[in-house]
């Protein structure tokens, strides 16, 4: 099962990793704290303090067109908050 799914990215998240070393991911939905924090600390070879998770649920979505209304749906997601003990830190931009 492959549980981290992709990093988020946002001036928000970047602050928090700067000010307090913390780290935001969009995980499977079925996955727990546990499976998180060790998806993190293998693949990023870093030590994690917490894991904080959240489930977003999909919203309702209408768009109106020149053919009509087209109604849909967002995913729904599950966001992991990792934060990691003070000296370790993860760069997301070494692969660009």
């Amino acid at each position: 099962m492959d549980i981290l799914i992709k990093p988020i990215v946002t001036e928000k998240l970047t602050d928090q990793a700067e000010s307090l070393n913390r780290y935001g991911f969009i995980v499977d939905r079925r996955a727990n704290k546990l499976q998180i924090k060790k998806a993190v600390e293998e693949l990023y070879k870093v030590t994690v303090a917490s894991v904080n998770t959240m489930v977003y649920a999909g919203k309702k979505k209408s768009r109106y067109t020149k053919g009509g209304v087209i109604n849909g749906r967002t995913a729904a997601y599950k966001k992991a908050m990792v934060t990691l003990v003070d000296g370790d830190s993860i760069d997301f931009y070494s692969n660009i």
